[in-house]
């Protein structure tokens, strides 16, 4: 896997806890061309994706895509510009793509009708031996307590969540550049800050119901794990909840966020946790590899270099 980790990088303007690989072109043909894969994979479309999608469109190496997030979105909700433009860069990006891989069958829809070729479906997994349901903390809170995880940024629409009339306590668990002011404004919201491993887990199985009120996510991997946390789900009728709870007695979609939070609170925990089991790490496995598009190195001339230095290695 190549990363930002083996780069020089910068933060991200407005975004400071994403790092953007500088100037990565050189580095990334080599990192290629001396590993000698058997597939290649572009995750993203930041600078390390372009540079790696101009090396093999370059030497007419077959690869594949994910479309992980909705980034013309998110691009117009903190710069105004509007989200047909930076469809054209996506378009772009993905266009040479063996395989454009999206995590629900609506986002596959939708990506085709807007003319995207070769879309396919890529589910999610979790780690259920983490998330499962545990003694609930937070019992001195008044209750129920609603809970949000994620990041804490304009484009997840969390105000969305706080301003709700709701019973009990509301909980933001996260970090990110809308977080100082969100903790101002909202005071009766307790906010914990960015928790991972067992102490994410003790967080998603102390609530209540989670809330969820993205209205631009593509999947939304925390409504798993809150589901085998044993904890219901609140959220909008979009893309990402449609797919993963759909009409499923585990969670309710309502255009009113505060009614599906309040309806939310009749599901089982049980059937909560029940429905995620079937999210595994090992189908999501074997959907990736059935979506990747395998090609034989020997066929490519841009691997000769690469074949003779490892040849002499191994002598």
């Amino acid at each position: 896997m190549v990363t930002p980790q083996d780069f020089k990088t910068i933060p991200c303007p407005s975004y400071p806890e994403i790092r953007l690989s500088l100037f990565p072109n050189r580095k990334v043909a080599q990192i290629i061309r001396e590993y000698v894969p058997d597939a290649i994979h572009i995750s993203t479309e930041g600078p390390l994706g372009i540079a790696a999608r101009k090396f093999c469109v370059k030497h007419k190496i077959p690869f594949t895509t994910a479309f992980h997030t909705r980034f013309p979105e998110y691009v117009e909700a903190r710069t105004k510009i509007p989200a047909r433009y930076t469809n054209l860069i996506m378009k772009w990006f993905h266009g040479p793509s063996q395989a454009i891989m999206t995590a629900t069958k609506s986002l596959r829809d939708e990506l085709r009708n807007q003319g995207f070729k070769n879309v396919v479906t890529w589910t999610r997994g979790i780690d259920t031996k983490l998330f499962h349901p545990r003694e609930k903390m937070f019992q001195d809170l008044p209750r129920p307590l609603f809970l949000y995880v994620g990041r804490v940024a304009i484009e997840k629409n969390i105000k969305a969540f706080l301003d709700l009339d709701l019973p009990g306590t509301k909980m933001v668990v996260g970090a990110g550049p809308q977080l100082e002011s969100l903790r101002q404004d909202y005071k009766d919201t307790v906010f914990v800050g960015m928790k991972e491993g067992e102490e994410l887990a003790k967080h998603y199985a102390s609530a209540d119901v989670f809330v969820f009120p993205s209205l631009t996510d593509t999947f939304g991997l925390v409504l798993l794990e809150a589901l085998a946390s044993g904890v219901p789900v609140a959220a909008y009728p979009v893309t990402g909840p449609l797919d993963v709870i759909g009409d499923a007695a585990v969670g309710k979609l309502d255009n009113d966020l505060g009614t599906a939070a309040m309806a939310a609170l009749e599901y089982s925990a049980q059937d909560c946790r029940d429905y995620a089991l079937n999210y595994s790490w090992e189908s999501c496995t074997e959907m990736f590899l059935k979506n990747l598009s395998p090609f034989n190195s020997q066929d490519f001339d841009c691997w000769a270099v690469s074949t003779e230095i490892r040849s002499n290695k191994s002598a």
